[in-house]
């Protein structure tokens, strides 16, 4: 009777045993680990798009100097052929004016709209690296109620082989850890550009008072 009980326990730890395996397909941490991966491929991208929105924006400013210099120098331009009587030239200069400053005015605008833009990508893209840490945290967390949970069971086949079956449900609390991961709103990390402006504000208010 005691060896028929022995191999029924056997029969039941093997059949476990199976079972886990096929959860360890599906494996949370697993699946983490792609979701981070993704994560910090998608977060890589916007970095460059960030870099190019950068670069773009000195080009404005490259390109508004040139309209500047130019508009300055038709301006004078426009003055002398007037004063010489040159109706023509005068009439060329004004046109040539007219169109520097046109220029002008629609890079300034979009220079304004340009940096605003380029706040705005850099504080998100400052979140995602915060949330790409986050999810490496939990997978740290994770990992270790993983190997807990495997520490228990193995311990379990030989202390308490009727907790066996009780222990399996952890994997899938953790999947559910997983899955909640998801759906919890993200505390908005507060370490941007914003934040550091301001204490470069609060550097250069003490500066000037210790002149003053």
């Amino acid at each position: 009777m005691t060896t028929l009980w022995q191999r029924l326990k056997f029969a039941v730890a093997t059949d476990m045993d199976a079972l886990l395996d096929k959860k360890e397909e599906k494996n949370p941490i697993s699946l983490l680990n792609k979701y981070i991966q993704e994560a910090e491929k998608e977060t890589e991208t916007a970095g460059k798009w960030l870099e190019r929105q950068t670069s773009l924006h000195a080009k404005l400013e490259k390109e508004l100097q040139e309209a500047q210099i130019f508009l300055e120098k038709r301006q004078a331009q426009a003055e002398l052929a007037q004063s010489a009587g040159e109706s023509d030239l005068s009439q060329f200069a004004e046109q040539e004016v007219a169109a520097y400053s046109s220029r002008i005015d629609e890079l300034r605008k979009t220079l304004d709209e340009n940096a605003a833009e380029s706040v705005a990508l850099e504080q998100r893209y400052e979140e995602m690296k915060h949330k790409v840490k986050d999810m490496k945290v939990r997978q740290l967390q994770l990992m270790g109620k993983e190997n807990a949970t495997r520490a228990h069971y193995q311990m379990d086949k030989i202390l308490s082989p009727e907790l066996v079956a009780e222990r399996i449900g952890s994997f899938d609390d953790m999947a559910s850890y997983i899955k909640s991961l998801g759906n919890k709103v993200e505390e908005r990390h507060e370490r941007s550009t914003m934040e550091r402006r301001l204490e470069a504000l609060e550097k250069n208010s003490a500066k000037s008072k210790e002149i003053v």
